[in-house]
């Protein structure tokens, strides 16, 4: 499960599920891959767990437990 530090993460992943479809998780995957290489380890630890996010909510059934 994703960690989130705040809605902001889940905006994220709305935006880029609403612009890129499908193809949410690769851009989120590629802007998290951007911000390693010019060593922004906290713009890369979010865009992970947005990838992470944009998976999880592509799934059509709720996950883990049911309360």
């Amino acid at each position: 499960m994703p960690w989130l530090n705040d809605r902001g993460a889940v905006s994220d992943a709305f935006d880029l599920i609403r612009q890129y479809g499908d193809d949410a998780g690769f851009e989120a995957a590629s802007r998290a891959d951007r911000s390693r290489d010019i060593g922004n380890h906290i713009h890369f630890c979010h865009w992970r767990q947005i990838e992470r996010l944009v998976v999880l909510m592509s799934v059509g059934r709720a996950v883990g437990t049911i309360h």
